[in-house]
């Protein structure tokens, strides 16, 4: 029996092809056909969710740039870890609205970062209004699955994203379970508080290859349970009731002998993975090609043994290739 074509998710939008996160980006992502486009939220001082990879903003705007916020560079530790930088909880939404958004990888998406300094910061809000309005455009129904960054840390600063995140959700008519939301974190614990809230949607616990989840590790220290002891079965087990699937990290389903999604399926919980990149600065080392980083290597290859596994849903940087190879 065929299996069934996974979700293939617009991540960050179309950031093969434009500045991550920013209004061509998704716009470009829901005319190539996915399925759904992931934004990344974090929050500024005032409490607006904007739509970053993350709340340092050095490499995705032109902030350095801006001399009247030169004050502003600062080093904090976020999740364990130094940064240096400007940070989105420093400044207001009215102050971002002056920003530009940049290509972060410019030395490999060249095309992309000919975008450089166009498009403004988007808002958590503004991501809703641009997939409702795309839905109605291109006649199908789009899902928004939204990535929750640094809930602890933000937390710790008196910022507590939940309340936040269901205020904007249900401010855009997006919480009642009327149109395609899931909600993912590398953190299951502001995961449990929003479903707490009562937010109508699927509940996706994000897993790294390596290392502990930070909320865990706050509450818990050393105790806290490793990324990789949660894909294990007994791992899987405790999940169960808790979310409703995973996505882990493409390196984990491309490691030989990995029943990964066999076991979560065997649990009903559904399986995601990130991110199908064509270029091989991303790629495995056995489907690299010739030329650098930013040329293109065998990813039909790679992208041939993640669909293997049986996975239901893809997180892509190229919407038009990952909808050509994925979808049935």
């Amino acid at each position: 029996m065929p299996r069934k074509s996974p979700l293939v998710i617009g991540h960050r939008g179309a950031p093969g092809y434009r500045p991550e996160h920013s209004r061509s980006s998704y716009e470009l992502a829901l005319a190539m056909g996915v399925d759904a486009v992931e934004p990344d939220i974090v929050a500024t001082q005032d409490g607006v969710l904007v739509v970053r990879h993350e709340n340092e903003i050095s490499g995705t705007t032109d902030v350095a740039e801006h001399p009247e916020f030169a004050d502003r560079r600062t080093t904090k530790r976020v999740d364990g870890q130094a940064l240096t930088g400007w940070f989105t909880e420093d400044f207001t939404w009215a102050e971002l609205t002056t920003l530009r958004s940049r290509e972060r990888l410019p030395e490999v998406r060249l095309t992309s970062a000919s975008f450089d300094g166009s498009q403004a910061i988007l808002r958590l809000s503004d991501v809703l209004d641009i997939v409702r309005a795309g839905s109605i455009e291109h006649g199908r129904e789009i899902g928004v699955v939204l990535e929750i960054k640094h809930a602890t840390y933000f937390a710790s600063i008196g910022l507590d994203l939940a309340p936040l995140i269901e205020r904007d959700l249900r401010e855009a008519g997006w919480a009642d379970g009327e149109l395609p939301l899931i909600i993912e974190c590398f953190e299951s614990t502001v995961l449990g508080h929003l479903r707490a809230r009562g937010i109508a949607a699927s509940y996706v616990y994000l897993i790294e290859a390596s290392g502990r989840p930070y909320d865990l590790l706050v509450a818990q220290g050393k105790q806290a349970l490793s990324y990789k002891a949660t894909i294990t079965p007994r791992g899987l087990d405790g999940l169960v009731g808790k979310v409703d699937g995973i996505s882990v990290n493409k390196r984990m389903l491309l490691a030989k002998g990995n029943t990964i999604v066999d076991d979560a399926h065997a649990r009903g919980l559904k399986v995601f993975t990130w991110t199908a990149r064509p270029e091989n600065a991303f790629l495995a080392a056995e489907f690299r090609g010739a030329g650098g980083r930013s040329e293109y290597g065998d990813y039909e290859a790679e992208w041939a043994a993640i669909a293997r596994t049986g996975i239901d849903g893809v997180f892509v940087d190229h919407p038009d290739l990952g909808v050509g190879f994925f979808r049935n």
